[in-house]
């Protein structure tokens, strides 16, 4: 018995707060959910278990489609869905009264033409330097360079900053007074008026969005260039090809379908662009970097408070998005069957 004894005390399990404080929350669910199985049944608990994040889907994703879209054919300044008038597609024409699409100055709603072409612009812009600078970090970080790992950090840091804490350090930055107008008359030269000029303006906008978001499309690039096997490289480099033909030949086609996710999230975060924009240049000057999305914010929530047309410009706005990933999708996996 003696031996006995000693065996058991040292397999005796020691309990600690926290083991009390886990049983004491799987003892909780399990007197909430255990009654209930026993009414609805184990096939219908896993309805349960997703339903929170189904109510969450639906109350602030599904409904406020759904109200968007009822909006859009509405008229007036009320805000209450059921005090406003229905006015069918007015809105939608409204936005395409245009004498010449190519002229923002010949349509009825100028301003929604010059954010479709200021929106237009700056995709292309951002997104083809943000691929490319991403591509070009990435490659780099993949070589066997020092402190390899405190510079991934490096680059990925922008990215946890706020979109508004990024935009206000660049306006500090560039601000007439501003550091970076401080070194240039420190240099000798004259102040350059970054916030004002049109052209200035819009360099900085899509230099700042593409310093901000690059880092986290490098990484994805990273993590796509190390799943490509190395005895690829060995072999080419046996067969002689040049670092060059190794990778028009090896890394691009088996990084494409990376790629081709890098595009199509650096796409419709794009046309989405507001925040960063919006806290660093207000639009401006004029209208010269307003974008879509604000301008479905300033029609809609500043005075004359005009819903629905902000809901059809939104409307629009979503059903461009749709195509640009169907074409996107479509091209990389023809790419893929090629």
């Amino acid at each position: 018995m003696a031996a006995g004894g000693k065996v058991r005390s040292e397999y005796r399990v020691h309990r600690t707060f926290g083991d009390y404080i886990f049983n004491g929350v799987v003892d909780f669910f399990d007197g909430i959910f255990r009654p209930l199985q026993g009414i609805i049944g184990a096939k219908r608990m896993p309805y349960v278990f997703v339903l929170p994040n189904l109510a969450v889907f639906v109350i602030f994703i599904l409904v406020p489609m759904i109200l968007n879209f009822a909006y859009a054919f509405t008229g007036g300044t009320q805000f209450f869905l059921a005090e406003r008038t229905p006015v069918g597609g007015e809105n939608f024409s409204r936005l395409f009264e245009c004498g010449n699409f190519l002229d923002p100055n010949t349509c009825r709603e100028d301003t929604f033409w010059s954010a479709m072409y200021n929106t237009t612009w700056f995709v292309v812009l951002q997104v083809g330097a943000l691929v490319l600078v991403s591509l070009g970090t990435a490659l780099v970080l993949n070589q066997k360079i020092k402190a390899r790992a405190f510079f991934r950090s490096v680059f990925f840091y922008p990215v946890l900053l706020s979109p508004v804490v990024v935009a206000l350090i660049w306006r500090w930055i560039l601000q007439n007074d501003g550091l970076l107008n401080a070194l240039i008359v420190a240099a000798g030269g004259e102040r350059l008026p970054f916030l004002v000029s049109i052209g200035w303006t819009r360099f900085w906008v899509v230099f700042i969005s593409v310093w901000s978001q690059m880092g986290f499309y490098t990484l994805i690039l990273l993590a796509g260039l190390q799943s490509i096997p190395t005895e690829l490289y060995e072999a080419s480099s046996i067969d002689g090809a040049n670092r060059w033909q190794a990778f028009r030949r090896i890394t691009l086609p088996l990084l494409m379908p990376t790629m081709l996710v890098v595009l199509v999230l650096s796409v419709i975060r794009a046309v989405q662009s507001f925040d960063i924009v919006y806290a660093f240049s207000s639009g401006g000057p004029g209208t010269a970097t307003t974008f879509m999305v604000q301008y479905v914010f300033n029609t809609a929530f500043m005075p004359p408070n005009q819903y629905g047309l902000a809901a059809a410009a939104s409307l629009i706005l979503a059903v461009i998005l749709l195509v640009l990933t169907l074409i996107q999708l479509r091209a990389g996996r023809q790419s893929e069957l090629a």
